[in-house]
């Protein structure tokens, strides 16, 4: 009887450098392929940080777009709309008026006796109680009406689905009464008293530009009649 192996005794024994199947390793070959993965893997974080760079530089983009135009459209001083904006705002808003017949009307507001402020307390104190009207103004109105300022000491308010008489003057009494309230600048106390001129929007056809030179010429008889607000009236 043959002896059997000890399985203890028993090795299989490959020859360095070779796989079962007989074939041969190639380091160099294995070598490549984690070369180009781990290059891949640098280039594909690289790429990710490339995007999130650009993602980055747009939106500093668009923020500095809506910046600029931000600033496009609204006063330096007061932060309110400017006249270029109003007036766009405006004949948008006569537009839908004229479709669905709504309601609009139009404030001119005047500062009286404002250049004596500048003359006599400086262009300083004149700016800062400009910026104290805009702001009570702003807080006068409703979220759906816009004010504006014109330019120098005059200011606009846009009051969209408002044509009764009645209401509109009560909104210019408190208006006037906001405006004319005492401002405590520095050790001054200043009063600035307003001329408000209203014109409603007829249910004609009527432009931008128009309406606002008919809440001028109310503005400039309430100035002149000493009454702070005066509504439009058409030649007869």
């Amino acid at each position: 009887m043959s002896a059997r192996p000890n399985p203890a005794n028993f090795k299989l024994h490959v020859p360095d450098g070779a796989f079962s199947n007989g074939h041969h390793a190639e380091p160099s070959a294995l070598e490549g392929a984690l070369l180009s993965n781990a290059q891949l893997r640098e280039q594909v974080t690289q790429l990710r940080n490339a995007l999130v760079r650009t993602q980055r530089d747009l939106a500093g983009t668009r923020a500095g777009e809506r910046s600029a135009r931000h600033l496009a459209r609204h006063d330096g001083l007061t932060r309110l709309p400017n006249r270029a904006y109003f007036e766009a705002c405006l004949q948008e808003s006569l537009n839908e008026q004229l479709a669905h017949q709504r309601g609009l009307a139009l404030f001119f507001l005047d500062l009286d006796d404002f250049k004596h402020i500048n003359d006599t307390h400086g262009h300083a104190m004149g700016d800062n109680l400009l910026q104290i009207v805009a702001a009570r103004l702003n807080q006068s109105v409703r979220k759906e009406d816009m004010v504006c300022r014109l330019g120098g000491d005059e200011f606009a308010c846009l009051l969209r689905g408002s044509n009764q008489v009645r209401q509109l003057m009560q909104l210019a009494a408190k208006l006037f009464d906001s405006v004319a309230a005492p401002c405590q600048l520095q050790a001054c106390e200043l009063t600035v008293r307003p001329s408000i001129g209203i014109a409603i929007c007829p249910p004609c056809d009527i432009t931008g530009s128009e309406l606002l030179a008919r809440a001028d010429a109310a503005m400039y008889r309430a100035k002149r009649e000493q009454t702070g607000y005066a509504f439009f009236e058409a030649p007869a």
